[in-house]
């Protein structure tokens, strides 16, 4: 394929095409003026640019009006069907046949929404969807926006309480904090450990600040208490595997205590204390609003997710 050499149209301003077109149909410099709402002088001015740039005549006025030469109608054969694969172009909108697209995705989101979400995400994309594949990207609240403005991803999920204006929200499900122990070590009375038994052994915190202290510890602060912190982590990943094997909690939201339970037969349980509820949403750019690829993903995913909280 050749490449196309940008000084070969220094000379030629491309609304002269659509000039020509019209001068072609109309074969008149009033009519063609009005169809273009512009006036006489500025549609002779016009033509007056394109025959320098063709090195043409290109019209000739005769008693038919003005009349193409040979090398305008030799022109038209290539203009005429430009400008019409043009105007399709651009008026069309483009489509995303989900079981043909052959597409790679960027998704950014953390390590615990990635395990809760992607085995089943990923299940229906290979009956629905076989050549699409994904790349999961670590994002959070502070770190989304700027990948998404970046086009580093395409899409983030989490929790995101502040966006700019040009970013588009859609809510998936909701989320608090439960506590997480291995039944056969941590042994409780019932069926939720109370906030003695809570409080009575060591904990794993899972901290982006990769602190020894986070949000449970703000709120026990608030009655005067405090918990042991042993062990802390960026990632919610290590956590399950040490609980099961230690006489310790960790307090984790509910879509993780979900996949740790039925994955690993651990325990959950409500905390003995109140926590604020999040809600977890896609995030994207108001610039992929046209992407049909992406609304595809972003409704599968609503369909999957939306509105079905995690316990």
């Amino acid at each position: 394929m050749k490449s196309i050499n940008e000084s070969d149209f220094r000379r030629l301003d491309l609304n002269l095409l659509l000039v020509f077109h019209v001068l072609l149909h109309e074969r008149n410099v009033t009519r063609a003026a009005a169809r273009l709402f512009i006036g006489q002088p500025a549609l002779s001015g016009a033509l007056k640019r394109l025959r320098a740039a063709v090195g043409d005549e290109l019209f000739v006025r005769t008693s038919h009006g003005m009349t193409p030469t040979p090398r305008a109608l030799e022109l038209a054969q290539v203009i005429e069907p430009l400008l019409l694969s043009l105007q399709q172009a651009l008026q069309a909108r483009p489509a995303f046949d989900p079981a043909r697209a052959e597409r790679v995705f960027r998704i950014g989101l953390s390590d615990a929404l990635e395990v809760a979400l992607m085995p089943q995400l990923m299940q229906r994309l290979a009956t629905e969807a076989p050549g699409v594949r994904l790349i999961a990207s670590a994002a959070d609240r502070t770190t989304a926006p700027d990948q998404l403005d970046a086009a580093d991803i395409e899409l983030a999920v989490g929790v995101f309480p502040d966006c700019a204006a040009w970013h588009r929200q859609r809510a998936l499900f909701d989320w608090h904090f439960v506590c997480v122990y291995n039944p056969a070590l941590v042994k409780a009375r019932g069926k939720r450990l109370t906030l003695k038994e809570y409080l009575r052994h060591p904990h794993l915190l899972t901290s982006f600040s990769a602190d020894l202290s986070g949000l449970v510890d703000e709120l026990l602060r608030e009655q005067g208490l405090t918990r042991q912190v042993v062990f802390s982590s960026r990632n919610f990943a290590t956590n399950p595997f040490i609980v099961r094997q230690m006489a310790a909690i960790t307090t984790v939201p509910t879509f993780a205590a979900a996949t740790w339970r039925d994955a690993l037969g651990l325990a959950v349980s409500p905390l003995p204390f109140d926590t604020p509820r999040y809600a977890v949403s896609l995030l994207w750019t108001a610039a992929r609003d046209g992407d049909p690829g992406l609304k595809w993903l972003i409704a599968l995913i609503g369909e999957v997710f939306g509105g079905k909280p995690v316990d």
